[in-house]
């Protein structure tokens, strides 16, 4: 059994994100393992075809990407703060696509993820990555429904 020395925490800063943390931080410690977390800001392309369209929402891909580093210094500062070097990458582009070449690249041996984090018209529209990532990455990934899981101490 190969070890797990890598573990890749997708977020999206929602109440969700923060549910998984306990799971993430208890598997990082276990495994003794280094903790990656990365945020996928969706691109332009996912917008066309919407009334304010693809050019509109590339004009603050800057701003949104600012914004992105911001969150995630304060996600991982709030809470990761007892774990050590965190690996963090903000990156825009395909959410599934982007976590599946991050993986690849940076030889995860696990990935932990929510199974919701948005809901609603924006889930139906977008499709989910959840799904994306358990059929597409090259490793293990367990996944945690937010809604249904006990809080560990």
């Amino acid at each position: 059994m190969a070890l797990v020395k890598k573990i890749l925490y997708p977020v999206d800063f929602t109440e969700s994100s923060e549910k998984i943390v306990p799971f993430v931080k208890e598997f990082v410690k276990n495994f003794d393992a280094e903790l990656h977390v990365i945020h996928v800001i969706r691109s332009a392309e996912d917008f066309a075809g919407f009334e304010m369209g693809a050019a509109w929402y590339a004009a603050f891909e800057k701003d949104l990407m600012d914004g992105a580093e911001k969150s995630m210094a304060r996600f991982v500062e709030e809470q990761f703060n007892d774990i050590g070097k965190v690996n963090t990458f903000v990156v825009v582009g395909d959410v599934v696509d982007e976590i599946i070449e991050y993986i690849e690249k940076n030889d995860i041996d696990l990935v932990t993820l929510g199974t919701h984090g948005r809901k609603g018209l924006e889930k139906v529209m977008f499709g989910s990555v959840a799904e994306g990532v358990v059929g597409n990455a090259p490793c293990p990934v367990l996944t945690i429904n937010p809604y249904k899981v006990k809080k560990i101490a």
